[in-house]
């Protein structure tokens, strides 16, 4: 599709691109070209689904399209294993799609165009996969699998449908990365060598990653995938090359069972005084309407 076609709303959709999801959902609006006629919306919408209703699914993947971009993108469904979580996205996204907790039963009754993919990072590949074989082009959050045979399943499955799959590296849109990757591709300081890149993760934003399921390889892949693929993607991006090898190294040396107080969750834990990494969820409303309300129904806490 050609710069002089894309229309006034794509426009303004595209020129929007240091917003997070604005830009992702924008690369993937040529899929609605290729939709065949009756899987159009009116204005020739995006249709799209997303499976994941947790906090960022609904909020960055979420609201912030339907507040902002409604005249290019329509939610056609929403998924979610827990019945009550995929009901409160729904609620705070302000849509009126239909909810489902099966995903073949999603795609088929909302024929989407595009899958958005916001799960636990372990299943990333079983949806991605998945919506590939029933027709649908796919983005997902970042990391796109947690280890080297899913990444090699979902390349495989792309290729066989003939679809396309897109990761949101939502950290490329931060307005000093863009800054940076404007300066290095201007060659204002010349070609660049060799990069000596340290990234240190505060306590504050680090205890948050062990409150929740990110704190179990076999959910994340480790914080090596979940928050280093972040960093990874920033330097290919920066110097527009493709790593030749990597080699990572982890151990868990400060939070988890190395901390001195322990308890199931910090609403029942004895030690509230006393731990600097505390936090109180009840304090957080939209936390409790989508977790805490919905503990009953899958028993994540």
């Amino acid at each position: 599709m050609s710069q002089n076609t894309i229309s006034k709303s794509r426009r303004a959709f595209l020129g929007a691109a240091a917003g997070t999801a604005v830009a992702a959902v924008a690369a993937a609006a040529p899929a609605v070209d290729r939709a065949k006629p009756e899987e159009k919306r009116s204005g020739g919408k995006l249709k799209m689904a997303l499976v994941g209703a947790g906090i960022r699914g609904s909020t960055l993947w979420g609201k912030h399209l339907v507040d902002k971009y409604s005249d290019v993108v329509e939610f056609v469904g929403l998924c979610d294993i827990n019945p009550m979580r995929v009901e409160s996205g729904k609620s705070y996204m302000g849509v009126n799609c239909p909810t489902f907790t099966d995903f073949d039963a999603m795609i088929a009754q909302a024929k989407p165009n595009l899958v958005m993919v916001t799960t636990v990072d372990c299943f990333h590949a079983k949806y991605i996969c998945r919506a590939l074989d029933l027709g649908c082009n796919v983005m997902t959050e970042k990391p796109l699998a947690i280890d080297e045979k899913q990444c090699q399943e979902i390349r495989d499955t792309e290729r066989r449908c003939g679809r396309n799959v897109r990761v949101t590296f939502n950290y490329r849109y931060t307005p000093d990365a863009e800054r940076i990757k404007t300066i290095l591709a201007s060659g204002e300081i010349g070609q660049v060598t060799s990069v000596d890149f340290h990234w240190y993760l505060d306590t504050v934003h680090g205890a948050d990653y062990f409150r929740r399921w990110h704190a179990f390889k076999q959910n994340s892949g480790s914080l090596l995938v979940h928050k280093a693929t972040h960093h990874f993607d920033i330097l290919n991006w920066f110097l527009n090359a493709d790593p030749v090898e990597i080699n990572a190294y982890g151990d868990l040396r400060y939070f988890g069972f190395n901390g001195d107080y322990r308890a199931k969750s910090c609403r029942e834990c004895t030690h509230k005084s006393e731990c600097p990494y505390f936090w109180d969820i009840t304090k957080d409303q939209t936390c409790m309407d989508f977790y805490v309300r919905c503990e009953s129904e899958d028993g994540y806490i």
